[in-house]
């Protein structure tokens, strides 16, 4: 344990607060509270005179500030502690001319009150430290309940088949995945603007293919304007045009423009990653259900190469061999760097046991430390 680590440092918050609490009730926090009133008073009264009140120059700053001293004094409170410090000044300061001497003589007299004042501050200060200090605890103990959640995420991996031969999954998915981005882009180049949105339409009724929304004035020129015809990279051409270029080539430039151009981005997120499958794959029952909704989808899209390249994914989720190899793939993209060998060595069940242990400790502190906070 590190000297500031943030147990240590919010027992030694808390012993100093103690000690500063037990200096207020040493007086009692009434009496300081007087007594600093007091106090204040004639340092104001120092301060606003000092300058008028000595030598000769300034007779009326001189009674002004003799007057004001015997109204603080005179006030006080017959118990008040260190009432003969306040009458000592008074007395001292009970002669003709005063000089800068008197005043440095007259705050050496008041230091025992002046340090008893600050009894107060000081609690106040390590009132605040305490404070900081508990915050850090808890900040701590959340950031250890982050930690031990990962921990538990890795500790699950660790009855996975690490050496499966996930590869056996990998390369069907890769090889569908690259046959229908092709595919896709083919059909996008020459399917026309309403027929893809046609499609996007149909994709609508299957939940687990999730494609993209064109915006609706994207989908109502398509559907109006005879551009419509022309696929969706050509449209995108038409876009960057200057509007003396494109009038040659649609009826009505700015509706375009207004239509195509300003909607660029989103257009250009049509493409063929709705229709493609994820790695790590899903469980078979997920996998098997969104492989029969992309099939239904792409048969408007895909070739019949591309549609065999499914089939073989959908056997392997039939297949009983499927979730070894399905969990051993996400176990390999879940472990990080390092992370397999610390988890088949025990360090990470170590680190997730000290932990455990720190926040459990932690916790018994806040709570040991806790009364004090209410003082």
């Amino acid at each position: 344990m590190t000297e500031r680590d943030p147990e240590s440092r919010l027992a030694d918050a808390y012993d100093r607060h103690e000690a500063a609490s037990a200096a207020v009730e040493e007086i009692g926090e009434d009496e300081l509270r007087r007594l600093d009133r007091a106090h204040e008073r004639l340092r104001e009264l120092f301060e606003r005179y000092e300058g008028r009140a000595t030598g000769t120059g300034d007779f009326a700053g001189f009674i002004e500030f003799q007057s004001g001293l015997e109204a603080v004094v005179s006030g006080l409170p017959d118990d008040l502690a260190h009432r003969e410090a306040f009458e000592a000044v008074e007395d001292a300061f009970d002669k003709r001319r005063l000089g800068e001497g008197d005043f440095e003589r007259a705050r050496e007299v008041l230091a025992p009150v002046a340090e008893d004042c600050e009894r107060l501050k000081k609690r106040a200060s390590a009132r605040e430290e305490l404070r900081d200090a508990r915050r850090a605890v808890e900040a701590r103990i959340a950031t250890l309940g982050s930690e031990i959640a990962e921990y538990d995420r890795l500790l699950a991996l660790a009855d996975v088949d690490l050496d499966a031969p996930v590869a056996d999954l990998r390369v069907p998915i890769e090889g569908y995945n690259g046959a229908i981005a092709r595919d896709f882009a083919d059909y996008l180049e020459r399917a026309s603007a309403r027929e893809v949105v046609s499609l996007l339409d149909r994709a609508e009724h299957y939940p687990l293919v999730e494609t993209p929304t064109l915006p609706a004035d994207v989908r109502a020129y398509v559907a109006r304007a005879d551009a419509g015809t022309e696929p969706i990279p050509t449209l995108l051409e038409y876009a960057g045009y200057s509007r003396s270029k494109l009038d040659h080539y649609v009826a009505d430039a700015d509706a375009l423009k207004r239509a195509i151009a300003t909607q660029r981005t989103a257009i250009e997120r049509v493409d063929a990653s709705a229709f493609q499958l994820a790695w790590p794959p899903r469980p078979a029952g997920e996998l098997r259900f969104r492989l029969r909704e992309l099939r239904a989808v792409i048969a408007r899209v895909a070739t019949e190469e591309t549609i065999a390249r499914l089939r073989e994914v959908r056997a392997l989720a039939r297949d009983p061999e499927y979730e070894r190899l399905q969990r051993a793939a996400r176990a390999r993209e879940a472990l990080g760097p390092g992370e397999r060998e610390r988890l088949e060595s025990g360090a990470i069940e170590a680190d997730r046991d000290g932990a455990i242990d720190e926040r459990k400790r932690l916790r018994e502190a806040l709570g040991r430390y806790a009364p004090t906070m209410s003082s």
